[in-house]
């Protein structure tokens, strides 16, 4: 296949999830060519602000539309094709009265969701998923209910009589965001020796997020989109300001911190090497 004929569709909880876990994966194959979209199920709507710039109490009523907003920019700046939002809220972090309100992700019925993104896949059709792990990163319910509604679609956006309406279609390749420990180890000794406070290990040992190196299928070189991917991400004021860890990383370790993006390949209809260097190995 050639790279116009690719469709990579990502599914993030919030956003900011997609430029910091997968910046420099969408930035690389929108200038490949590839139909990339986005799929954010909230609009962050109960996250902090931190943008220094903003009266938090002012901003907080407005929130999901600033966000969105940043949202908009980080993707231009990525070059990815199409933004969709799910249409739930924020649900707030785990254990919070908020995860029982009724217009939230967490509350959503599954198959309701799960048919929303069907519509989406068999319009995009893409042969490539990315989405959340079944811990949810850091067991955030919107992250948790991402990794269970994306995985019902790619099941199941192929089973018409279940799922009505559009055109059948089921994706060849599905993708976790993956964080090795491996890795985390090693940013996590640069930034103590840096005196630099760090969100890469607790007590000597590497954070919640962090998976076995084993799990760990695609190394991606994101090297030439380094640039985009901080700018996207700084694009997200509200949530990554100056200051933040994120960027602070460059600071101690350089762009190269985040030069490569992994990921735990979880299913394939497809033939692809292990490790593998590219989301579409096997399918051109």
């Amino acid at each position: 296949m050639s790279a116009s004929e690719l469709s990579l569709l990502a599914v993030q909880p919030h956003p900011d999830d997609e430029s910091i876990g997968m910046g420099g994966t969408l930035a690389r194959y929108s200038a490949e060519g590839v139909r990339t979209t986005l799929v954010t199920a909230t609009r962050g709507e109960v996250g902090e602000i931190l943008d220094k710039e903003l009266d938090p109490k002012e901003a907080a009523p407005r929130l999901a539309t600033i966000r969105e907003a940043e949202l908009r920019k980080a993707m231009q700046i990525l070059g990815v094709n199409e933004i969709v939002f799910l249409g739930y809220e924020d649900s707030g972090m785990a254990g919070l009265p908020r995860n029982r309100e009724p217009q939230t992700f967490w509350q959503a019925g599954e198959e309701e969701a799960i048919g929303r993104l069907i519509q989406v896949i068999r319009r995009v059709r893409p042969q490539v998923v990315v989405t959340q792990n079944e811990f949810g990163g850091y067991a955030h319910p919107d992250h948790i209910k991402t990794h269970r509604v994306a995985i019902g679609a790619f099941f199941y956006a192929g089973d018409i009589k279940r799922f009505p309406g559009g055109e059948p279609f089921r994706p060849s390749k599905l993708y976790y965001n993956a964080f090795p420990k491996s890795v985390m180890r090693q940013l996590a000794e640069v930034m103590q020796r840096a005196g630099v406070a760090n969100r890469f290990s607790t007590d000597g040992e590497p954070p919640p997020f962090a998976v076995s190196d084993d799990r760990v299928t695609t190394w991606l070189d994101v090297r030439p989109f380094i640039d985009k991917k901080l700018a996207a991400m700084r694009a997200h004021r509200t949530q990554i300001p100056e200051d933040s860890w994120f960027l602070k990383l460059v600071d101690v370790v350089g762009a190269q911190a985040w030069a490569t993006e992994t990921y735990e390949r979880a299913r394939s209809s497809v033939d692809a090497p292990t490790p593998e260097d590219d989301l579409f190995a096997g399918l051109r």
